[in-house]
């Protein structure tokens, strides 16, 4: 891949492919929005706590690299959008895929099948596997398919816009009991409402901010 990114551009990028694909009425979006989804605790791995000058130097870096730019949509709070799909010449299915793999890593066709359905429907695994296979095949080929870790029945797939993680690093996995993975769903769902919660804050406050100055015209 001609793109290197480093961990934070990666989350940033992923985080704003994300939206546009998830929640587009609240798209392009403010710093605070980007920072708060980069540093989201569902559909993360690993979780971040990034600050606002990380994000802005995330942001920078982009802009150079061609991968991002402040809105021309008008209003005072500036605002943020990638260019991964003109730049790459990508359609909904493969930035979905993409997407999953910046903010999430490494994974195997049904995990990314389960995972991007929140952005783009995949009718069975056949379907993820003929995206993942254009993306491979490309001139600058996008993705990698890792070699299978011991333990591991499937081979899972890696984004080439950063390092690939080692080989070994993971190593031998256990399936997690029945009742884990419930408790692992149950936890997800809950950050999810609250991360939702947490951008209706954030769209209120971008609002109040708007609505303030507009009143500072008249006084």
């Amino acid at each position: 891949m001609d793109i290197t990114l480093n961990n934070i551009e990666v989350r940033v990028l992923g985080s704003l492919v994300e939206k546009e694909l998830t929640t587009p009425e609240y798209y392009p979006l403010s710093l605070n929005s980007l920072t708060n989804a980069c540093n989201q605790k569902s559909n993360r791995d690993p979780v971040m706590a990034l600050s606002e000058e990380e994000v802005v130097r995330a942001l920078d870096s982009l802009r150079f690299k061609q991968l991002s730019v402040i809105s021309a949509d008008g209003g005072r709070v500036p605002k943020y959008r990638h260019l991964l799909a003109e730049k790459l010449g990508l359609v909904p299915a493969e930035q979905a895929v993409l997407c999953e793999l910046l903010l999430r890593g490494p994974q195997t066709v049904g995990e990314l099948r389960t995972r991007c359905e929140r952005m783009h429907p995949f009718g069975d695994l056949s379907a993820v596997e003929v995206v993942l296979q254009e993306l491979m095949e490309r001139e600058s080929p996008m993705i990698a398919l890792m070699a299978r870790q011991p333990g591991r029945k499937e081979g899972r797939y890696a984004q080439l816009f950063s390092e690939l993680p080692e080989s070994g690093a993971e190593g031998a996995e256990s399936a997690p009991e029945a009742a884990r993975q419930r408790v692992n769903a149950e936890n997800e769902r809950v950050a999810r409402l609250e991360e939702e919660m947490a951008v209706l804050r954030t769209e209120m406050e971008d609002l109040r901010q708007l609505v303030d100055e507009f009143k500072k015209q008249f006084e």
